[in-house]
């Protein structure tokens, strides 16, 4: 998840190396953490059994978590970086069996978010809304994608239990769009050659920040580790460093702010009684043809036409027309999550704006607090270090980082999104899906359609190019009715992108 800010964050183009990778060291012996400490072991792991329940079919597997070691350019040790990896125990031959690699963001998030309300055979305990019930805890998660693929679950260094070992490496090695990518492409690498998983199909999937990661790896696996990917999934995508500055930037919010006043029920009634997915395509029109173009003529756009377009965009909005017109038709984030519930006194969550905040004073532009993240922290930190703890058994007396300090972030080489189009266009096989849901004002549906038309401006690429939106917010998941559908589009991205038995990747 991207909790602090959305924008793109790429890097520079990976080079080919000519000389072979270093040997990797032999995978440890299964060795259980040990409590008392709060000093990461970088390689060890404890294995359990357990089964799931998916579609009405019983799912056995093997849940793996763990420690593997991150080294420098010398094989000395620098840190752990913490997993939890799900292979069905009733297959044989991994050789056709999907292998998908999940991140979450922040950049500086755990991946706890997908593990435990996603795509992993364990959910946490919260209403078909997504909202915290106790008792806390967590149940079988019956729409997981591990009867059709392997799951490995990664904690990006400070997140999670993972942990810098050498303390006198600078924090530049991890902390950065190009450190990042670099030594998770090497920890997955590792992590390929341990668990035998050459031959298996390969999938990444990121959520916010962890969309800019995995855009950046597409291409770093391929060049760096000579490693090609059969999909990569994007869910709640960043910008990827695609310019949208000035007009583009303006314009492109409006299709959410009709989303959200939508959901609060804050249009007039012509629009408000259509449904969600039949009103948003008139506000997406009115963006690209009528709006950006007003707004690329400034201070020199005719008054009468900058009226006009004020009742437009305040129809759509669900903000009054005088507001509009102050703000010059582009309406600052903040000040729409502040100014639309205003008059009943609350404001909307910023990652998904379904959610509700009571703010000190009904004044100012922005509101107090982001009131999806405090409910969401409320839902998921208890469960995650239940279900480390209890059922995996990973017993330790490390703290669990939801979020960990991975700041100062160096967001230099940013090209994730040209990264993403060169690993597309020299690996015939890979497609690429998005999912975004429509409430979600961080990163939000329609940037993400954006960024879709333009990974590629040769169209040459877009029958590989998908998307898929949803009703709710930046977790999408967490509504029930979309946990079912968001994994079953997942289930059938990863099916349709499998090539047939001796099909080759050429154009």
């Amino acid at each position: 998840m991207v909790f602090l800010c959305c924008m793109a964050i790429a890097q520079s183009n990976a080079q080919p190396k000519n000389n072979p990778p270093k040997e990797t060291p032999p995978p440890p012996k299964e060795e259980k953490p040990a409590a008392g400490s709060r000093v990461l072991n970088p390689d060890q792991n404890v294995v359990t059994e357990n089964a799931v329940t998916i579609k009405g079919q019983r799912v056995p597997y093997r849940a793996t978590t763990g420690t593997i070691p991150v080294w420098d350019e010398d094989g000395k040790v620098i840190a752990g970086v913490f997993y939890t990896y799900y292979e069905r125990s009733d297959v044989k031959d991994k050789a056709a069996r999907p292998l998908v690699i999940s991140f979450n963001g922040g950049p500086g998030s755990a991946s706890v978010w997908m593990h435990i309300a996603y795509t992993g055979p364990r959910l946490l305990n919260i209403d078909d809304e997504g909202y915290p019930v106790q008792p806390y805890g967590y149940k079988e998660n019956p729409y997981s994608i591990l009867d059709v693929a392997d799951i490995v679950y990664v904690d990006p260094v400070n997140t999670g239990f993972s942990r810098i070992i050498d303390k006198n490496v600078p924090a530049t090695k991890f902390f950065g769009t190009r450190a990042d990518i670099k030594y998770l492409g090497e920890w997955i690498n590792t992590f390929v050659n341990r668990n035998n998983r050459w031959a298996s199909p390969k999938y990444l999937i990121g959520e916010s920040y962890g969309t800019t990661r995995v855009s950046g790896l597409a291409l770093e696996l391929q060049n760096a580790h000579w490693m090609y990917l059969n999909g990569v999934i994007l869910v709640s995508p960043t910008d990827l460093d695609i310019e949208r500055d000035g007009p583009v930037s303006g314009a492109n919010r409006l299709p959410y702010f009709a989303a959200t006043a939508w959901f609060h029920k804050k249009l007039e009634s012509s629009l408000q009684q259509k449904d969600l997915t039949n009103m948003l395509p008139e506000v997406e029109e009115f963006t690209v043809n009528e709006l950006l173009p007003a707004l690329a003529k400034g201070g020199f756009l005719e008054e009468s036409k900058k009226k006009a377009l004020a009742a437009k965009v305040a129809r759509y909005s669900g903000i009054s027309e005088e507001v509009v017109l102050r703000n010059n038709l582009v309406l600052p984030i903040d000040l729409f999550w502040k100014e639309l519930m205003r008059d009943k006194g609350f404001t909307v969550g910023r990652l998904d704006s379904r959610y509700l905040g009571v703010d000190r004073s009904d004044g100012g532009n922005s509101p107090d607090f982001n009131a999806e993240l405090t409910s969401w922290l409320h839902s998921f930190t208890p469960p995650i270090n239940m279900y480390l703890r209890d059922e995996l058994k990973y017993k330790t007396d490390l703290k669990y980082n939801m979020f960990g300090s991975v700041y100062p972030w160096d967001r230099t080489q940013d090209r994730t999104g040209e990264n993403l189009r060169q690993a597309m266009a020299q690996n015939p096989w890979l497609k690429v899906m998005i999912q975004s849901g429509y409430y979600d004002g961080a990163c939000d549906y329609f940037n993400a359609k954006y960024s879709m038309w333009n990974i590629d401006p040769s169209g040459k690429l877009k029958n590989r190019l998908s998307f898929v939106g949803y009703r709710s917010g930046h977790m999408m998941y967490l509504r029930k009715a979309d946990l079912e559908t968001s994994n079953e589009d997942v289930r059938k991205f990863i099916k349709a992108s499998l090539p047939q038995a001796g099909q080759p990747a050429k154009y």
